[in-house]
């Protein structure tokens, strides 16, 4: 019965993402680094439920913690979202005193236990939490994974783009207006 459930669940969401690129096809079709994709710069960036890794039900805003922050919509199948990987860990590594990193793992196609997996494997050093129902990726319009959406210290989307060659050092670096903290 689980089984059926959670093939019912990935072809749910198959068709959500199919559903919402035809829907959106300026947004869906995003190139790499495209600032239209998703929910458009200066919209407050909405809550969502999501699980930690733990399976308790918590608050995506209060995870990211009310500070600027950088959201990625990740999966561990995702090939982008592993090219991506540099230059998140650049991110954590230059601005983590200064900026929440939250990898939001998407429930298509893995499990919490495939995610801790993965975590405990990198050790990268920033939040993972699980979009079990997936009110993120409808919150955040993530049509897709290797999604990054930056927020601004008001709670405010500042930018969204999709693949591994975003420049999100720069990006953050003009977000928090300059200033790296030493690696």
């Amino acid at each position: 019965m689980k089984a059926s459930r959670t093939i019912s669940v990935a072809a749910f969401w198959a068709v959500f993402a199919l559903a919402g690129a035809l829907a959106v096809p300026g947004r869906a079709v995003a190139q790499e680094g495209d600032t239209q994709l998703g929910l458009p710069p200066g919209t407050t960036a909405p809550d969502a439920q999501v699980e930690d890794l733990e399976g308790n039900e918590v608050s995506l805003l209060e995870v990211l913690g009310g500070g600027p922050a950088l959201i990625e919509f990740w999966a561990s199948w995702c090939e982008q979202c592993e090219l991506l990987q540099p230059e998140i860990d650049a991110v954590q590594e230059r601005f983590g005193a200064k900026i929440r990193v939250v990898a939001v793992a998407v429930a298509v196609s893995q499990s919490v236990r495939r995610v801790r997996r993965h975590v405990d494997r990198h050790e990268p050093g920033y939040t993972f939490v699980y979009d079990a129902k997936g009110e993120a990726v409808r919150a955040y319009e993530a049509l897709t994974t290797s999604i990054v959406v930056l927020v601004d210290g008001e709670g405010r989307i500042v930018s969204t783009g999709v693949g591994p060659k975003q420049g999100l050092v720069e990006a953050v670096e003009g977000m928090l207006g300059g200033g790296a903290s030493p690696g």
